[in-house]
C-alpha cells in the first residue's frame, strides 16, 4: 500500500483494496426518474389538473388511467403536475442551506476561535427551533408563498450544514499539509482555494444529499398542511391530505403521490448512504 501526496488533497491510500463501489445503479435510476417525472410531468399531463371532469374516486380506467380525486380531478394528471413544486423548493432549501453551511462553517474554521464560537453559538439558536414550526410561522406569515417555505426549510437544515462543515475544515486546517502551506507564505485565500475547498467537497456533497431528504420531508409536510401555494394547485403532499377520508373508495389518489414520495427519499438515502461509504474510504 502506498500514499499519494497532492497539493488541494489529503494524503490517500493507492492500491487495490482502495477501490470504491459505484453507487447503486437501482438507486440512482430511481431518483433521477423521479426528478424527471416531477420536472418534466405538467406539459405531459392528458387533462387540466384543476379541473373537475368526473365523479369524485372514479376507480381507475378509461379516460382517467389513476381514476379522479375527491373533486373529480384527474388522478395522474395532477400527479404529473404536482411533483415540480415539491421538488424545486426542497432543492433551493438544500441550495441556500448548503451555501450557507460552506461559507459560515469554512469562515468559522478559518477566521479565529471566537469568531467560530460566535457562529457556533448561532448555529445551535437555530438547531433548537423546531423545524416544523419554522415552516408554520414563516409560511402563515407570508401566506401562499413558496419563497417562505424555501427560507423556513433553509434555516431548518442550515445549522446541521455549519457544524458539519466547520469540523471538515477545522480537521483540514490541522493537517500537516497545511502547516507546510503556510509555512512556505500561502495566503489565506491560497489556502482557502488550493488545500480546504477541494477536500471538504466530499462532506460537503454528503451533507447535500442527506440534507436534501429532509428538505424533501419538510417540503411535502408543508404541503401536507396546506402551507405555501394554495387554492386548487397540484401539490403531492397535499394531495395525500385532500385524499385520504376517500381512502376506502379509491388508493390511487393518495397512494401515487405518497409512493413516490418515499421513494425519492429512500433512493437518495440510498445514495447518501453509500456517497458517506466512498467519504469515508478516501479520508483513511
Amino acid at each position: 500500500m502506498t500514499t499519494v501526496m497532492t497539493r488541494g488533497r489529503r494524503p490517500r491510500p493507492v492500491g487495490p483494496g482502495a477501490r470504491r463501489r459505484r453507487p447503486p445503479l437501482f438507486a440512482g435510476a430511481g431518483a433521477l426518474l423521479i426528478i424527471l417525472l416531477a420536472l418534466l410531468g405538467p406539459p405531459a399531463a392528458p387533462h387540466s389538473p384543476t379541473a373537475q371532469l368526473g365523479a369524485p374516486f372514479q376507480q381507475p380506467g378509461g379516460e382517467f388511467l389513476l381514476g379522479t380525486d375527491i373533486l373529480g380531478r384527474d388522478v395522474a394528471s395532477r400527479v404529473l403536475s404536482g411533483g415540480r413544486t415539491i421538488v424545486l423548493i426542497a432543492t433551493a432549501g438544500t441550495a441556500v442551506a448548503g451555501v450557507a453551511g460552506v461559507f459560515a462553517g469554512v469562515l468559522a474554521a478559518m477566521v479565529s476561535r471566537r469568531f467560530g464560537d460566535v457562529v457556533g453559538r448561532f448555529a445551535d439558536v437555530l438547531a433548537v427551533l423546531p423545524a416544523l414550526l419554522l415552516v408554520l410561522v414563516l409560511a402563515a406569515g407570508f401566506p401562499g408563498s413558496d419563497v417562505a417555505v424555501v427560507v423556513a426549510v433553509a434555516l431548518a437544515t442550515m445549522p446541521f450544514s455549519i457544524r458539519v462543515l466547520r469540523a471538515a475544515a477545522e480537521t483540514i486546517l490541522a493537517g500537516g499539509y497545511v502547516e507546510v502551506s503556510v509555512a512556505r507564505g500561502d495566503s489565506r485565500w491560497a489556502v482557502l482555494r488550493h488545500d480546504v475547498l477541494p477536500n471538504i467537497a466530499g462532506p460537503a456533497l454528503l451533507d447535500t444529499a442527506v440534507r436534501f431528504v429532509a428538505s424533501l420531508h419538510l417540503t411535502a409536510t408543508a404541503g401536507f398542511l396546506g402551507l405555501g401555494r394554495g387554492g386548487a394547485a397540484p401539490n403531492w403532499g397535499r394531495m395525500v391530505n385532500e385524499n385520504i377520508p376517500g381512502a376506502s373508495l379509491a388508493m390511487a389518489p393518495f397512494l401515487a403521490p405518497a409512493l413516490l414520495l418515499v421513494l425519492l427519499s429512500v433512493c437518495v438515502g440510498l445514495l447518501a448512504g453509500r456517497l458517506a461509504d466512498a467519504v469515508g474510504r478516501g479520508a483513511a
